[in-house]
């Protein structure tokens, strides 16, 4: 909320353009509390929209204008309590004047105006016409729940579009009364709620955004209202500031809601900040904690075990993941204690491991490569994609099922989630993906704020590998690799590391920072090892299956290597590798047992002579 010298921004905003616009529209965190500070003495109050709009227009004594509240449901009312017989004075007086108006000039209402015209067509007299109460003060008409005004501002119906045109006329007609002039405040959700023809173009109208307050605005709350924590006690200090540091994003009445929930635990101030993870997630298990037992194991040697000829992405991994587990991720950002455990950024050639080493990561952490919640992002190419990971807003079809992302993560708060060739979904998804990578929270469709404070997020790309070249109707003919098997590691992650840069969005990748993980092309070593690994998979497959012992020969591992780096095999690294072992070894020996009726205890020797594999049964 960028509180300074005891007022926030989007309060100084209001009280330098009072008395000059004759229209505002307030949006954004519009159902919370506000600090404001007496410049006077000091005295701290945090108070609902309607206190303190009266508070910036009314900021002393001198009472400078008078404020009138209605919405769509109650017409006028009295938040302030200001006493039935003041608001009846007020509300029929400016209704007298408004049926003065109506009689002159039929209104635009017609004669069956409804009762949102109604409240339209006053707004509208009290504004334009001068007042008949001498020494009258401006009225400022603070207009709550506007965004519920109409079903679709880009589809209004006759009623609704009178409506915002007495509103319009108001907002260019509006009287002086002395140095200040009649307004309108419009409260809404967001500015695309009520029709853009109504403030686009029209200099009368300033609009004012509230977000959601600041690390300054929350410690100014904790210090008034959690009350064990009000000491100068350095351990007490420290426990404060990571409470407030671990309630970033958070508004101030779910900031008192903690606070209830914190007194009604009975906790020791020392646990208080268990309390936000209850408030989050429901419960107070913090999974990382029990994998530091779990992982004793060295991590990169449960990587290497399943991954092969990758040193230099498996060692940063390991770091990554060990900072991660034991919560010192982003603890250089004042926010730290909000954002994803770790974030990871894997490209490289295809086939080279990144989804079988986060396959990996998930395993050791949580005992289930399973626990992997996974996205494959070629699915999510189309414009609205990014509806079916956060979810459709209101009156949009699936808007009841949520999203996708966002269920998931509800469900399972502590996971690994990976966002598979990420270069593939559409740009609307990365903008989204930046509040994640920044706050550790989205709030999806249906309005439930979802945290991935407790996830550890891995996006996969080949970027900068090859590149598509297209015909003239833009049609994809072919792929023209930028890098080839043989390229040094360094060459590879220049190529990379360029694409990057122009496939995604600076503010993204700074998000990303350096943990943008490079993986090489699959070496000859690597190779072997891979083809050696696939090869005893196969054996032992086919003795617990058919009871038949399959000895293989050098020369036919010799040939099955010369396929495997091969130059079309080698750019589809393990993929190439298993392709090659299907073709060339799988296929011929299913033929082989079936066609030469091999029978349990059989033993198969496999050999190579003229480019092809040769079996021999022998038994």
């Amino acid at each position: 909320m960028e509180k300074q010298d005891g007022i926030s921004k989007w309060q100084r905003e209001l009280m330098s353009f009072k008395g000059i616009k004759s229209t505002f529209i307030i949006e954004g965190n519009i159902n919370d509390q506000y600090f404001m500070e007496n410049p006077e003495n000091g005295d701290v109050s945090f108070d609902n929209l309607n206190e303190t709009l009266n508070q910036i227009f009314n900021p002393s004594e001198a009472e400078e204008y008078d404020l009138v509240f209605c919405d769509p449901l109650f017409g006028f009312s009295d938040p302030l309590n200001h006493g039935k017989e003041a608001l009846l004075a007020l509300a029929g007086r400016y209704q007298e004047i408004a049926k003065k108006q109506r009689e002159e000039t039929q209104a635009l209402n017609g004669n069956n105006t409804s009762g949102d015209g109604q409240i339209s067509e006053i707004i509208r007299a009290v504004i334009t016409r001068p007042d008949t109460v001498s020494n009258a003060k401006p009225v400022a008409v603070v207009f709550n729940f506007a965004s519920r005004l109409v079903s679709s501002p880009d589809r209004l119906v006759s009623d609704e579009t009178t409506m915002f045109l007495n509103l319009l006329f108001a907002s260019k007609n509006a009287i002086r009364v002395g140095s200040n002039i009649k307004t309108l405040l419009l409260v809404v959700d967001k500015f695309n709620d009520i029709p853009a023809w109504f403030y686009l173009n029209n200099p009368n109208v300033r609009t004012v955004s509230i977000p959601n307050p600041d690390r300054a605005v929350r410690e100014a709350f904790v210090s008034n209202y959690f009350s064990d924590l009000a000491s100068d006690n350095p351990a007490i200090v420290r426990i404060k500031n990571k409470f407030i540091d671990m309630t970033e994003g958070m508004k101030l009445l779910e900031l008192d809601e903690l606070r209830r929930l914190y007194q009604k635990s009975k906790v020791p101030v020392e646990e208080i900040t268990d309390t936000v993870s209850i408030y989050k997630f429901g419960f107070k298990e913090n999974k990382w904690e029990a994998m530091r037992d779990k992982i004793n194991e060295d991590i990169s040697s449960a990587m290497r075990k399943r991954v092969k000829g990758q040193e230099q992405a498996i060692e940063k991994i390991s770091r990554i993941i060990k900072r991660s587990v034991t919560g010192l991720s982003g603890m250089q950002h004042s926010s730290s204690g909000n954002k994803p455990r770790g974030i990871m950024f894997l490209a490289g050639p295809t086939g080279t491991g990144k989804t079988e080493i986060v396959k990996t990561v998930a395993e050791l952490l949580f005992g289930d490569e399973k626990a992997l919640i996974r996205f494959d992002m070629s699915e999510y190419t189309a414009e609205h994609a990014d509806q079916k990971l956060f979810g459709a807003p209101p009156g949009y079809t699936g808007y009841d099922k949520g999203g996708q992302l966002t269920n998931a993560v509800k469900t399972n708060p502590f996971s690994v989630i990976l966002f598979d060739e990420i270069e593939k979904a559409h740009t609307s998804i990365m903008d989204k993906f930046l509040q994640i990578l920044e706050d550790g929270r989205m709030t999806d469709g249906q309005g439930n704020t979802v945290y991935f404070s407790e996830t550890l997020i891995f996006f996969t790309s080949n970027a900068g590998i090859s590149e598509e070249v297209c015909d003239t109707q833009g049609r994809v003919i072919e792929r023209k690799m930028i890098v080839a098997p043989g390229s040094s590691y360094d060459e590879i992650q220049d190529k990379v590391e360029v694409a990057l840069k122009t496939k995604f969005k600076p503010e993204v990748l700074n998000r990303i920072g350096k943990n943008i993980i490079v993986f090489n092309y699959i070496t000859e070593d690597a190779t072997s090892e891979i083809l050696h690994k696939q090869l005893e998979n196969i054996i032992q497959g086919v003795a617990r299956k058919s009871k038949v012992e399959i000895k293989i020969k050098e020369t036919a591992i010799q040939y099955l290597m010369g396929r495997c780096l091969e130059k079309d095999t080698q750019e589809n690294g393990g993929r190439g590798i298993g392709n090659v072992v299907e073709s060339e070894f799988i296929n011929p020996l299913a033929e082989y047992i079936f066609d030469s009726n091999v029978k349990p205890n059989n033993v198969i020797t496999v050999s190579s002579a003229n480019k092809k594999i040769i079996f021999e049964r022998q038994g």
